[in-house]
């Protein structure tokens, strides 16, 4: 909950007292560390409380087999606790309200039964508390142990005096046969129902790592190698190296990311992309480990193993994402951080006030009053609604097929008014088609084709893959390139052959001082077709001209109709012509458009909108779009994209599917109402709380709060705002 607080040792978060988590999920480092889940700060080797909140701390790896030894030894003080517990409550309502005792055996025995029930339950059922308490004073980072050891130790110690040195008190509070009333029933049910709201709510926790835990679970434990001479034999999945060859049959999990090399088949991505209709794969598409083949079989180079694969880069993601910090937290930990303080500070006015005005017994009525406030203030709820809502929403988010990074950026997208989109593989499918070529003087076409597919090989643009995949077609062999470089938002150069070959737009050919007058014709019979247009000049002499389409994505028409009904204005920058960009603009229906924009000037469109007061999310794949989603408020980056592009980016599409846009700005909407609604029900609890366990109804309806019933609010408290949040677990996206 705190992720400023770092410790390479586990122990309590000195913020908020919870225990520290490790921060690396497990199989992706040697180390464990852990941590505190209401101050992520707090990172430590081995386990230990929260230095802050005094919380235990813990491993921020999430094993598909969970250790429960905190909630085992929980559930223990519990049971335990509870059957010493409640003999001790019934004696003592018994004893208040009946004479059933009275003939067996004295007063003082009743009371020394009680004492000798109720003292194993406070000094070995609370013991946790009363450390995480003791630390809380000795560092000054107050928190929900020092109210809850303050309460229970005063109540017990009070007891015990009263029940051994009764001479020590005035004659009122003094009962015929010269006992003192006591409270051990109140210190003991009191630490069992604290012990129950801990049981509750590390189950309840436990639950929001249930995403992380979905997708550890995805990846199998062998995969088939195909060994060199044909033979096939499973293998653990961590022997699996890159280019490896691997075959899946029918049903089987796909064990890492790599590329099909052999056979066909349909894989179910849904639990990486949201997308329930499995993905048809041939030979040379892409395969994501974790996702599931369908009823074919194929074989596919190993191009990402262990911590590189896309499903450990995505448990990662959420991992970090979950112990990062929203703004609206904030607001939590200003209250937090005088909360304690001034409850302490009204326990003892609650005490001084019945001392003076109160009725005999007076000290009876302050010490009752003063207790209850200590326990009905414990702000744990207050501490724990933030960040359990980020822990869930953004688990859910991850299966849903969208990555949020940070929660910052979950707590922007909520405000974001303005879309920049990039056309190419974001508004359109990203694998153009070459459509038409055209020579110039003397160049013949399949000479022209083989330069610029050997210099297009080394581009990850995607307007590269149709010029590649059209010499291939056309069984042309590829040279090798020398002195390769990429002109962002211009195009590309390099030697082949010998031959210094140059492939761009017209900004490029300018700065060549390449002359593209004379073929002004066909360059708008192209543009006017809506093709791009790509120069290509050899020798620095202009030479052909390639025109290649990228379709427009079908789910990219849906979206921009989603996006607009939620009324964001959607603005479409590109590196194009202005006739190509116009066209796919009126087919998706696009707000405004910047065509023939450099890289640079992207990120400089994106600062104009801002200036003028809009928030604005940027989706984007490419290289070029790295320096945009950084400038921008939200950056999005197409998981199909470049990695560059994704690692500047706040929040990653797996499936690169414009609708994850409108899911993401979904889920931040949900869970930032979850938070409002958590700190809301926080809040008035506490504010309506302490007053009535201070005891304002007294003196116009007679109602006093018990200190048992104060405790059994406290920890309910804590398992409601809990409760709320694992509601985004099933929320529509």
């Amino acid at each position: 909950m705190c992720p400023e607080v770092h410790s390479e040792v586990p122990d309590d978060c000195p913020v908020c007292g919870m225990s520290l988590e490790s921060v690396v999920p497990e199989g992706l480092a040697n180390r464990t560390e852990y941590t505190c889940p209401m101050h992520p700060e707090i990172i430590q080797d081995e386990p230990g409380d929260c230095p802050i909140c005094g919380m235990a701390l813990e491993s921020v790896s999430v094993p598909v087999e969970e250790d429960n030894s905190e909630l085992k030894e929980m559930m223990l003080r519990f049971w335990v606790c509870i059957a010493l517990a409640l003999p001790v409550l019934v004696i003592a309502m018994t004893n208040d309200m009946t004479d059933l005792f009275s003939g067996v055996t004295s007063q003082f025995n009743l009371l020394l039964i009680q004492f000798l029930l109720a003292t194993p339950v406070v000094l070995w059922g609370a013991w946790p508390f009363f450390l995480r308490g003791w630390k809380s004073f000795l560092t000054l980072r107050l928190n929900m142990f020092s109210l809850i050891s303050l309460g229970v130790g005063i109540a017990w110690i009070y007891s015990v005096i009263a029940l051994f040195f009764p001479t020590v008190f005035p004659d009122a509070m003094r009962m015929e046969d010269g006992i003192v009333h006591v409270y051990f029933e109140s210190a003991a049910i009191i630490t069992v129902l604290v012990l129950l709201g801990q049981v509750l709510e590390l189950k309840a926790r436990s639950r929001t790592n249930e995403a992380i835990k979905l997708l550890l679970n995805l990846s199998p434990d062998t995969a088939r190698l195909v060994v060199s001479d044909g033979v096939e034999k499973d293998v653990p999945i961590a022997d699996i190296q890159v280019d490896d060859d691997i075959r899946v049959r029918p049903g089987e999990k796909i064990p890492v990311d790599g590329e099909l090399i052999n056979g066909a088949s349909s894989v179910d991505e849904s639990m990486m992309s949201g997308e329930p209709v499995p993905v048809r794969k041939h030979i040379g598409d892409s395969v994501i480990g974790g996702t599931i083949n369908g009823n074919g079989s194929f074989v596919f180079k190993a191009t990402r193993v262990g911590r590189d694969t896309l499903l450990s880069r995505i448990v990662m993601m959420v991992s970090q994402a979950q112990r990062s910090r929203a703004p609206i937290q904030r607001l939590a930990d200003s209250i937090a951080a005088w909360f304690v303080p001034i409850v302490i500070t009204i326990s003892i006015l609650t005490m001084i006030c019945w001392m003076l005005w109160g009725p005999e017994p007076k000290l009876a009525y302050a010490l009752v009053n003063s207790v209850a406030v200590l326990i009905i203030a414990c702000p744990c709820a207050l501490g724990l609604a933030t960040p359990i809502s980020i822990m869930v929403g953004t688990g859910r988010g991850a299966i849903s097929g969208v990555l949020i990074k940070n929660a910052e950026s979950l707590e922007i997208m909520e405000k974001v008014d303005t879309i920049v989109v990039d056309k190419t593989g974001t508004l359109t499918e990203g694998k153009p088609v070459m459509e038409k070529i055209i020579t110039l003087g003397d160049m013949n076409e399949n000479t022209l084709l083989q330069y610029a597919a050997s210099l297009e090989v080394n581009s990850e643009h995607p307007l590269s893959y149709a010029i590649v995949n059209a010499a291939n077609e056309m069984g042309l062999e590829l040279s090798p390139v020398s002195d390769f470089n990429y002109e962002p938002g211009k195009g590309i150069a390099g030697n082949v052959d010998g031959h210094k070959i140059a492939i761009g737009n017209k900004i490029l050919m300018d700065d060549l001082t390449l002359n593209i007058e004379s073929i002004t014709d066909q360059v708008d019979e192209l543009s006017n077709a809506g093709k791009a247009i790509m120069y290509v000049a050899i020798d620095n002499e202009l030479s052909g001209i390639l025109g290649v389409t990228d379709p427009v994505k079908e789910t990219a028409i849906e979206a921009v109709k989603m996006l607009h009904k939620q009324g964001l204005n959607i603005v479409m920058l590109t590196g194009d012509q202005k006739r190509t960009a116009q066209r796919v603009a009126s087919i998706l229906n696009i707000d405004e458009v910047y065509s023939e924009v450099l890289p640079e000037h992207k990120a400089e469109i994106i600062r104009q909108l801002q200036s003028t007061g809009k928030i604005v999310a940027m989706a984007g794949d490419g290289i070029n779009d790295a320096p945009a989603l950084a400038q921008a408020n939200v950056g999005i980056a197409m998981g199909t994209g470049a990695d560059i592009a994704i690692e500047s980016a706040s929040v990653t599409l797996i499936k690169g599917d414009l609708r994850g846009i409108v899911r993401a700005l979904r889920l931040s909407k949900v869970t930032m109402k979850n938070i409002r609604q958590n700190l809301f029900f926080a809040f008035i609890y506490n504010s309506l709380g302490v007053p009535v366990a201070a005891g304002i109804l007294f003196p116009f309806f007679g109602i006093l709060l018990s200190p048992m019933i104060a405790a059994a609010a406290m920890s309910l408290s804590s398992v409601s705002v809990i409760a709320n949040a694992l509601r985004l677990r099933k929320v529509e996206l």
